[in-house]
């Protein structure tokens, strides 16, 4: 039971670091993101590959949030000046792309056989029955310090500049306010939070492959920032653990349903859209939300 615990929490933190990323483009920048999980995948194998080559595991990690910040951000000087729903299209096809090139990459990345065998951080000090349990304990470590940093950001000038561009970006501009370098900053610190999320992943799964970054991926984080309520760092972490909960406590279902398991995983993802729903009719700004964070805009 204490290992499967600790599977969860390992499992809800990444995603909480990984639904942050979002919550900060989305929540406070008002930006459409369908292809977050690309830059999950980019911080996955970016660290996995150069540790695998000798680079030391912490350079690895920033060195994939580098380059996912990166990729954001040219996403972001590419559509940011045309209408909004252009970067949602865009992101989600980059996201396809990326797959793939992963998928049909062999030499580097094994393709669909995957990447194991990689080292992770302090292995050689913790036994392998411990790790998992030390794992969660620097993934909330690493939550609450993103946690902290977006607070800090938010509550700064810089934040409410980007709520401010969310809410009415011809009043910020008007105001002297440069809403496009804004939004692409917003986008390039939100991919780089989501491959910080992906090595998090990398090192406790000991295996990777490109069908861990499927698009559902990117919605579980959509469902985690409504459910909690958009521009609430707090809520976003809460709704982590509620989906995760959620789907770890109904899988004891199974034994006691005449469902096969694709059809529970099914009904899993149609009782969370009906949850969902109601939400959005009885509660649209999320558990821990706020109305007046709903811009009429969005």
């Amino acid at each position: 039971m204490l290992d499967y615990l600790v599977s969860i929490i390992l499992t809800a933190g990444i995603y909480a670091i990984f639904a942050l990323g979002l919550n900060l483009q989305w929540g406070y920048a008002g930006l459409l993101n369908f292809g977050h999980v690309a830059f999950m995948a980019i911080g996955a194998y970016v660290t996995v590959l150069l540790s695998m080559n000798g680079i030391p595991i912490f350079l690895a990690v920033l060195a994939g949030m580098i380059l996912a910040g990166a990729a954001g951000a040219s996403l972001g000087v590419a559509t940011l000046r045309l209408r909004e729903d252009y970067l949602a299209i865009v992101t989600i096809g980059f996201s396809e792309i990326l797959r793939f090139v992963l998928l049909n990459w062999s030499s580097l990345t094994r393709g669909s056989f995957g990447l194991f065998g990689y080292p992770r951080p302090f292995q050689d000090l913790v036994g392998i029955r411990d790790y998992n349990l030390f794992l969660a304990g620097l993934v909330i470590a690493v939550l609450l310090m993103v946690y902290a940093l977006l607070e800090a950001l938010a509550r700064s000038p810089w934040g409410r500049v980007l709520k401010s561009i969310r809410d009415d970006e011809a009043v910020a501009v008007s105001l002297g306010k440069n809403a496009f370098s804004y939004k692409v900053q917003a986008i390039a610190l939100g991919s780089a939070i989501a491959a910080l999320s992906g090595s998090l992943l990398a090192f406790y799964l000991q295996y990777i492959n490109p069908n861990n970054f499927q698009p559902v991926e990117t919605f579980y984080a959509w469902i985690m920032v409504i459910l909690g309520g958009s521009g609430n760092n707090r809520g976003t972490i809460l709704g982590a653990l509620l989906l995760w909960g959620f789907f770890s406590t109904t899988r004891f279902m199974e034994g006691y349903l005449s469902f096969s398991p694709s059809a529970s995983s099914a009904a899993r993802m149609i009782l969370i859209g009906l949850i969902l729903i109601g939400l959005m009719m009885f509660r649209p700004q999320g558990l821990l939300g706020r109305k007046e964070e709903l811009s009429i805009g969005r």
